[in-house]
Protein backbone atom coordinates (compact mmCIF):
# COMPACT_ATOMS: atom_id res chain seq x y z
CA UNK A 1 0.00 0.00 0.00
CA UNK A 2 1.20 3.93 -1.20
CA UNK A 3 1.02 6.03 1.59
CA UNK A 4 0.45 9.63 -0.22
CA UNK A 5 0.40 11.78 3.79
CA UNK A 6 -1.70 14.33 5.25
CA UNK A 7 -2.30 17.34 3.06
CA UNK A 8 -0.06 19.65 5.51
CA UNK A 9 2.88 16.72 5.33
CA UNK A 10 2.58 16.97 1.40
CA UNK A 11 2.43 20.93 1.32
CA UNK A 12 5.83 20.85 3.62
CA UNK A 13 7.56 19.33 1.23
CA UNK A 14 8.03 22.71 -1.10
CA UNK A 15 10.21 25.57 -1.11
CA UNK A 16 8.89 28.51 -0.70
CA UNK A 17 10.56 31.61 -1.42
CA UNK A 18 9.19 34.90 -0.47
CA UNK A 19 9.38 38.42 -2.43
CA UNK A 20 9.46 40.99 -0.37
CA UNK A 21 7.37 43.06 -3.08
CA UNK A 22 3.29 41.39 -3.67
CA UNK A 23 2.33 40.27 -6.77
CA UNK A 24 -1.05 40.55 -5.28
CA UNK A 25 -2.76 44.15 -5.15
CA UNK A 26 -6.25 44.58 -4.02
CA UNK A 27 -8.37 47.36 -4.95
CA UNK A 28 -10.02 48.29 -1.60
CA UNK A 29 -12.68 50.71 -2.70
CA UNK A 30 -14.12 47.79 -4.75
CA UNK A 31 -13.74 44.46 -2.66
CA UNK A 32 -15.56 46.49 -0.13
CA UNK A 33 -19.04 47.60 -2.82
CA UNK A 34 -18.49 44.22 -3.62
CA UNK A 35 -18.42 42.38 -0.58
CA UNK A 36 -15.08 40.29 -2.66
CA UNK A 37 -13.51 39.88 0.59
CA UNK A 38 -15.97 37.19 2.04
CA UNK A 39 -15.60 35.04 -1.05
CA UNK A 40 -11.70 35.35 -0.83
CA UNK A 41 -11.38 34.12 2.50
CA UNK A 42 -13.65 31.38 1.84
CA UNK A 43 -11.94 30.06 -2.01
CA UNK A 44 -8.51 30.37 -1.29
CA UNK A 45 -6.93 27.33 0.35
CA UNK A 46 -3.49 29.12 1.59
CA UNK A 47 -5.23 31.67 3.79
CA UNK A 48 -3.31 34.02 2.04
CA UNK A 49 -6.61 36.45 2.58
CA UNK A 50 -8.29 37.86 6.01
CA UNK A 51 -11.14 40.19 6.35
CA UNK A 52 -11.02 43.00 8.50
CA UNK A 53 -14.31 44.37 10.60
CA UNK A 54 -14.63 47.56 7.97
CA UNK A 55 -14.55 45.37 4.68
CA UNK A 56 -10.77 45.76 4.16
CA UNK A 57 -9.13 42.85 2.83
CA UNK A 58 -5.56 41.83 4.35
CA UNK A 59 -3.14 39.77 1.80
CA UNK A 60 -0.25 37.67 2.93
CA UNK A 61 1.31 36.83 -0.59
CA UNK A 62 4.20 35.19 0.81
CA UNK A 63 1.58 31.96 1.39
CA UNK A 64 0.37 32.12 -2.28
CA UNK A 65 0.32 28.33 -3.46
CA UNK A 66 -0.67 30.73 -7.19
CA UNK A 67 -3.47 28.37 -7.65
CA UNK A 68 -5.39 31.04 -9.14
CA UNK A 69 -8.74 30.14 -7.52
CA UNK A 70 -8.99 33.67 -6.49
CA UNK A 71 -9.16 35.37 -9.89
CA UNK A 72 -11.30 32.66 -11.02
CA UNK A 73 -14.10 34.15 -8.25
CA UNK A 74 -12.90 38.02 -7.59
CA UNK A 75 -15.62 40.45 -9.08
CA UNK A 76 -13.72 42.24 -12.24
CA UNK A 77 -11.04 44.66 -11.06
CA UNK A 78 -11.12 43.73 -7.28
CA UNK A 79 -7.42 41.77 -7.62
CA UNK A 80 -4.27 42.75 -9.48
CA UNK A 81 -2.76 39.77 -9.32
CA UNK A 82 0.82 38.16 -11.31
CA UNK A 83 2.96 35.55 -10.92
CA UNK A 84 5.95 36.47 -8.50
CA UNK A 85 9.02 37.83 -10.20
CA UNK A 86 11.62 34.84 -11.17
CA UNK A 87 12.82 33.00 -8.37
CA UNK A 88 10.25 33.69 -5.98
CA UNK A 89 7.03 32.02 -4.81
CA UNK A 90 6.31 28.45 -4.63
CA UNK A 91 8.24 25.83 -5.95
CA UNK A 92 6.30 22.24 -6.00
CA UNK A 93 8.54 19.17 -4.76
CA UNK A 94 7.00 16.09 -5.79
CA UNK A 95 7.12 12.64 -3.56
Amino acid sequence: MITVGTVPERLARNRYAPDGQSHIQVDQDRARATGAAALLVRVCPAHVYSEAPDGTLAVQHAACLECGACLAVAPPGVLRWRYPRGGYGIAYRLG
